[in-house]
Parts: C-alpha cells; sequence; structure tokens
C-alpha cells in the first residue's frame, strides 16, 4: 500500500502535467510556446488572448471542479452504504440530475448555469435520498441492481420529455455526452461555491464516516448519530453531483474510479481518502479531456464515453475482489430470501392451493392460484387487444372495434382495425411475451428478482446493432434486417460472458459485467445519435427507448415463431432450473447439470430479448414487471 505522502505526491504530479498538456493543447493554432510566454506575462495578440482565456483556462478550470465533484460525492456514497460499487452514475444520482435539468429546461426555460444548478440539485436531491433510503438494508450487488433501475426509471422519464420536445433533445443530446468544451468562465464561478459548500462538508463528514465504518452501534457509542451523518452526506453529495452535472453534464463511472484508486492506495482512512478521491477524479477527467481533444482532431471524442471505457473494467476488477465476493442474500435480521418463479420457493404450496381433476383413468392437480392468475391475465389481454385496435383519432368505439375484428362493419373501419393496428398489436403482443419470457429466464439466471436484459447489456447490444445496421442499410429503416438484433444481443452476451469468466455458481461477476457493457454501450449510443442530423437522431431515439410504431406482421411472425420454438425449451429446462437455487453439488445430485442449464438459459434469454428489441426497441421493465406479476 502506498504511504499517504507518495499518494499525494504522484496525484499532484500527474495533475500538474495534465493541466500543462490541456492548457497546450485544443482548439486553436498557436504554439505551445505562445501559450507558456503568455502564461508566464509575455505579450499576446487577440487570438492568444482568446484562445487562452476562452478556450483552455475554462476548460481546464471545468475539468479540475467537475473531477473533483464527482470523486468526492463517489467516495461519500462508496462510505456511507459501505458499497465499494456504489457511484453516482450507478446508483442513478446522475439521471435525477439530468432529469431536473431537463425538466427546468422544458417548464421554465432554465439556460443559465444558475438555473441548471437549481433544478440539477432537485432531482439530485430525490435521487440520492431513494439510494440512501434503500441502501442500508440491500447488499452491494442488489443496491447496485436497484440504483440501476433507479436511473432507468428517472432516464425514462427524461426521455418520455425529450420526445415531446425535439428543441430541448437537441440540446441535450449533445450535453448529455458530458463535453467540457465551450464552458464560460462566467459559468465556472457560479458552479463553484456549491461544489466549495460539497468539498466543505465532505472534509465535516471525515470522522463520523470513519466512526460509521464499524457500525451503527460503535458510531452512537462514539459518540456521532449515524443518521445525521447520513443526512449530511446526502447533502453534501447533492451539491456536488448536482453541480457536476449542471456544469458538464452526466459522466458516469468517476466517482467509482476515484473511490477505487483511494480505496487501493490508502486502505480505509476517511480523511486521506476524500482528499485523494478529489484528486484522482480530476486527474481522470482532466486526462480524458485531454486525451478527447487528440484521439479524433479536428473533432474531438465524448468524454463521458471514453471515461466509461476506463470505468467499466475497474467496475468488473471491484466486482471480482474479495471485497464484493460474497455478497449476501438475505433481508435484514439474517432471513435468506427465497426465491419465486422459475427459481422455485416462494410462497409454500397448501393442500387448498390445488383442486384434484379426475375422469376415468386419469386425474391432474390444477393449481388454484395460477389457473385465476392465469383467467385474469387473459380477459386483461383480451381487453388490452380491443383497446389496443379502437384507441386513435378516428372516433371508433369499442364495439366498432370487435365487430371491425370480425371482418363485420364499416369498410373503412375493417381496413383501419385489420390492415394497420391490429398488426401493430399483434407485435406487441409477441414483442411483451418474449420480453416477459426473457426476464424471468434472467432472473432464474441470475438468482435476483431485479436482472433483466435491459440492466445486463443484452438489450444495449441489439440497440447497437440495429442503429449500426440501420445506419448503413441502403433502405434507410431500423427494420430493414429484424433479425440483426438477435445478433447483437447475442454478441453482448458472448462479450459479458467472456469477460465474467462464466456465469458463476451466484452470478454476481455476470451482473455487474452486464451492467458495465450497459453503461458502456449507453455512452456509445448517446455518441451515435450526437453524430447524425436532428430528424434522423429524433426517429432514433425515439426506437431506442421502445415504440411501436410502424411494426406489423413482417415482424411480428418471426417473433411469433420464435416463442413458438423456445417457449416449449423453456418449460423442458424448467424442471433443471428449479434446482439451481440449492448449491452446486446438490443441484448436480438432483441431476440438474448447474453448468450446462446455466448456459441454456442465457442463450434462451438472449434470443428471446434480441427478438423483442429488433420488434420494438429496448422497452423498459417489461422485462422486470412480468415474472413479478
Amino acid at each position: 500500500m502506498f504511504t499517504q505522502a507518495r499518494a499525494f505526491g504522484l496525484g499532484a504530479a500527474a495533475l500538474l502535467a495534465l493541466c500543462a498538456a490541456s492548457m497546450l493543447t485544443g482548439a486553436g493554432r498557436v504554439a505551445p510556446g505562445q501559450v507558456v510566454g503568455y502564461l508566464l506575462g509575455g505579450e499576446a495578440d487577440g487570438h492568444l488572448r482568446m484562445v487562452v482565456d476562452t478556450l483552455r483556462l475554462p476548460r481546464t478550470l471545468a475539468a479540475l471542479v467537475v473531477g473533483a465533484a464527482l470523486g468526492v460525492s463517489g467516495m461519500l456514497l462508496q462510505s456511507v452504504t459501505r458499497n465499494p460499487l456504489a457511484e453516482t452514475g450507478l446508483l442513478g444520482v446522475n439521471a435525477g440530475a439530468a432529469l431536473g435539468v431537463v425538466a427546468g429546461i422544458v417548464t421554465a426555460g432554465a439556460q443559465t448555469g444558475g438555473a441548471y444548478l437549481v433544478w440539477a440539485l432537485g432531482g439530485a436531491l430525490l435521487a440520492t435520498g431513494v439510494v440512501l433510503v434503500v441502501g442500508a438494508r440491500l447488499s452491494p450487488l442488489k443496491l447496485v441492481l436497484a440504483g440501476a433501475a433507479l436511473s432507468a426509471t428517472l432516464t425514462g422519464i427524461t426521455t418520455a420529455v425529450l420526445v415531446a420536445d425535439p428543441v430541448t433533445f437537441d440540446q441535450y443530446r449533445f450535453w448529455v455526452l458530458g463535453s467540457l468544451a465551450g464552458i464560460p468562465m462566467e459559468l465556472v464561478a457560479s458552479i463553484a461555491p456549491a461544489v466549495v459548500a460539497g468539498l466543505v462538508m465532505a472534509a465535516v463528514a471525515a470522522r463520523p464516516l470513519a466512526a460509521l465504518a464499524l457500525g451503527d452501534d460503535l458510531s452512537v457509542a462514539l459518540g456521532h448519530r449515524p443518521g445525521r451523518t447520513r443526512l449530511w452526506v446526502t447533502v453534501a453529495v447533492t451539491l456536488l453531483s448536482a453541480a457536476a452535472v449542471a456544469l458538464a453534464g452526466p459522466i458516469g463511472f468517476l466517482g467509482l474510479l476515484a473511490g477505487y484508486f483511494s480505496r487501493t492506495l490508502l486502505g480505509g482512512r476517511v480523511g486521506p481518502r476524500i482528499v485523494l478521491s478529489g484528486l484522482a477524479g480530476a486527474v481522470v477527467l482532466l486526462g480524458a479531456d485531454v486525451l478527447a481533444r487528440l484521439i479524433m482532431r479536428p473533432y474531438e471524442a465524448p468524454v463521458a464515453l471514453l471515461v466509461a471505457v476506463l470505468g467499466a473494467p475497474v467496475l468488473i476488477v471491484v466486482a471480482r475482489s474479495r471485497a464484493v465476493t460474497a455478497f449476501p442474500d438475505t433481508l435484514a435480521g439474517g432471513r435468506t430470501r427465497r426465491a419465486s418463479g422459475l427459481l422455485g420457493g416462494g410462497r409454500r404450496v397448501s393442500p387448498s392451493d390445488v383442486v384434484p381433476v379426475r375422469g376415468r383413468g386419469w386425474s391432474v392437480l390444477v393449481p388454484v392460484r395460477s389457473s385465476v392468475a392465469a383467467g385474469v391475465l387473459l380477459a386483461v389481454a383480451v381487453g388490452a387487444v380491443v383497446a389496443g385496435v379502437a384507441a386513435g383519432q378516428s372516433g371508433m368505439t369499442a364495439g366498432d372495434a370487435l365487430r371491425a375484428l370480425t371482418g363485420v362493419g364499416e369498410g373503412g373501419q375493417v381496413l383501419l382495425v385489420q390492415e394497420i393496428r391490429l398488426p401493430r398489436v399483434v407485435a406487441g403482443l409477441v414483442a411483451g411475451a418474449a420480453l416477459g419470457l426473457s426476464g424471468c429466464l434472467t432472473q432464474a439466471l441470475a438468482r435476483n428478482r431485479l436482472a433483466t436484459p435491459d440492466l445486463l447489456g443484452i438489450n444495449q447490444g441489439a440497440v447497437i446493432a440495429i442503429m449500426v445496421a440501420g445506419t448503413l442499410s441502403a433502405s434507410g429503416t431500423l427494420f430493414a434486417h429484424w433479425w440483426i438484433g438477435p445478433l447483437g444481443a447475442l454478441a453482448a452476451a458472448v462479450a459479458v460472458f467472456a469477460v465474467s469468466g462464466g456465469v458463476g455458481r451466484q452470478g454476481y461477476r455476470f451482473i455487474v459485467t452486464g451492467l458495465a457493457l450497459t453503461t458502456l454501450s449507453g455512452a456509445l449510443t448517446q455518441s451515435l445519435l450526437a453524430w447524425q442530423g436532428l430528424g434522423s437522431a429524433t426517429a432514433v431515439h425515439s426506437w431506442s427507448v421502445g415504440s411501436l410504431t410502424g411494426r406489423g406482421y413482417p415482424v411480428a411472425l418471426p417473433v411469433a415463431a420464435g416463442l413458438a420454438v423456445l417457449l416449449p425449451a423453456t418449460l423442458a429446462l424448467a424442471r433443471h432450473v428449479a434446482v439451481l437455487r440449492f448449491d452446486e453439488d446438490v443441484s448436480a445430485g438432483l441431476g440438474a447439470a448447474p453448468g450446462r442449464t446455466r448456459m441454456l438459459l442465457l442463450l434462451l434469454a438472449v434470443v428471446l430479448a434480441g427478438l423483442a428489441a429488433g420488434v420494438a426497441g429496448p422497452v423498459a421493465f417489461v422485462a422486470l414487471a412480468a415474472p413479478v406479476i
């Protein structure tokens, strides 16, 4: 382990070198010698002063401020939740701040840095509060999955706002990349007080956090109040993350990187780790910004994408470390959570839960709850079909829709229902069925009810594949080749499987690797959107959050055929899946072949998720909600 002086010395040296590189590279054709001479007090013309004072100096200072803020906020979250995987990007805090900024732009016309900060504070405070409320009861993996679900929820709300407002989306698609270019000195100055206040609060919280690391009881015995400490940290994290997002946009993984470096170099000393986390965050962000200016000259690479490229491997390393290798699957009080559905267990079955049905020479046990639930869901599905074909601007009633479905009624209504609306409804039904089954299989594979294809990189792989195919396709449509989705999902799953070293007995490495790939793929998707024209980017963005517009039988029938094959295969595998809740030896003794069963589960889940993404895009939460229902 590094000594404290050596760690700070290396960090300071790296920061000074990167500050020099930032001032000597970038926009404006000026020689490095001219910049050095001007900084040392030499004469300069108007062009040189503009390049240094207006472009490079504010950008360098912004990188230092944002990097330090995100680095310290990540370290604070890791300390207060006792979770080395905690980070503002992974836990939804950045998404909350981004939602606040978008809401401010749409509802109040926010345009200044101060206005961004106020709205970002509200969104970040909401997300941070949720994280700290649920974080005390969850294991590291569950907290990360819950944070990913929160982030997806907030991002979904943001997307819903942006789809309805193309002007705001045009601003958002560049801001969300986390660019530091073009930030004026006035904006840096307006955000700096919030960052300073957050850093001061972090310094004050050092001793209470050190006591909190020993547990709530010992913390109280040492004279601290855990509840007050968590509230104090909530405010500090909110100030720091909101200021960073308002200044440079949402940049993920930076807090994870800074916390990892400080913990690796200094161990558990909270005070020095706070300082080193801020230093490490500034070094990483400034280094990524300098690299962004150099690798694509005269253009710039997205800073958020470069930080994600650096952070994703670190997330996987942290997940594979001893600090989190034993993800407990327990509730408060030490009770082990029972799985349900394909996982087996769940509610205990009593004799009253089944009804025997007998005939001549045969008898079957009919599960009452399952039969009632199936009947209710079937009725809801029929109602949804009728509502789907009746909804629209034609003024058609439910009765008209039913008659049109059977071919009876006015010719125009029959044509509208059977040729336009019904194909879209069928596409939604088969895509939803594929997503629900894929979610059930993914949860069985990971042994966690929060694990879904949209959080494990599978959906994002399908999204990128379809976006690239649509861009390169001569037809110019995203759906020229529906089979691209499953191929992209399969490629993503293979990448996650290879990097994580297999699914494993607990599945946590596979889950965290999938989360890393999801975040990295999300940054790449946003980069692709920024490089396209507004019209094309708006269409792709609308599809990338899930849409059934223009879908019909040509894309629905292949998915239906896939379900006809994969559903029986899943049912045949269910008996083996049910015993995976036991340890490896017991499962093998019961004839489950755990390794082969997990591989088959993964393959089925990937193909189903890819088929659904090819029809409806990466619809969020269907795969999460369906198994729970």
